[in-house]
């Protein structure tokens, strides 16, 4: 990472060394996460040929911005593999290696398969709809699935995943251990956002949506497994 002008952060150095194969990151804002996803999506085209590479972001904004960033590292490498095609979305490398960034929307990612690394940008506010649509494209390659988000309320499949019992590698990287964000500028962020919002963006927590007739702890302190429902299904 050392291309996009700063010396990278252990954890983003662990994890563009990393082969495990499901991760999930709950980062907070301006911690290098999307620098990071771009890194490893270089790395992996470049040293691992035949490599299909897809990155899903919410929106295709987001996705384009991913994707300039992941164009911007290869230039800066001086193009080590050939390009046999470059586009706003997509980078073919000769080596057989190709990267797609993708916005997140379920109708336009199903007909990808083969799938060698599966980054999704941004994952909290990716559509549940569309995380069930991209898992399979793993099924025979056997690939690796990297999440990473800042969070966005106790819901939607990040926020399951993250405090479920599935076998994920996860890693937390609040806003105080990242060396370029002073403790000066949080302590104002505190004072301008309030507290909930602070947290969220910042300190990597999971708030109960603003909208909710209920919190979050309260819903889950009303369910019993000991108990049967009053209609069962047929």
């Amino acid at each position: 990472m050392s291309i996009s002008g700063m010396a990278p952060d252990p954890w983003q150095s662990a994890l563009l060394r990393t082969d495990a194969s499901r991760m999930l990151l709950l980062c907070s804002r301006q911690s290098g996460k999307s620098t990071t996803a771009a890194a490893l999506a270089l790395r992996v085209a470049l040293m691992e040929p035949r490599s299909p590479i897809l990155i899903l972001s919410p929106t295709n904004r987001q996705s384009s911005e991913l994707f300039r960033k992941i164009l911007e590292g290869y230039r800066a490498l001086g193009r080590p593999v050939p390009a046999i095609g470059e586009t706003r979305h997509q980078l073919q490398l000769a080596n057989g290696s190709r990267i797609l960034s993708l916005p997140g929307t379920e109708k336009t990612v199903r007909c990808y398969s083969g799938v060698a690394l599966l980054i999704i940008d941004e994952a909290a506010r990716v559509d549940d709809a569309l995380y069930r649509a991209v898992r399979p494209m793993l099924a025979v390659s056997q690939g690796r699935l990297i999440a990473l988000s800042t969070p966005f309320g106790k819901r939607g499949w990040f926020h399951d995943a993250w405090h479920s019992a599935e076998i994920w590698q996860r890693l937390r990287i609040t806003a105080d251990e990242c060396p370029r964000i002073t403790a000066a500028f949080l302590a104002e962020e505190r004072r301008a956002l309030g507290d909930r919002w602070y947290r969220q963006e910042y300190l990597c927590s999971f708030e109960d949506v603003i909208d909710a007739v209920f919190a979050y702890a309260d819903i889950q302190a009303a369910l019993r497994d000991d108990v049967q429902p009053l209609f069962m299904g047929q």
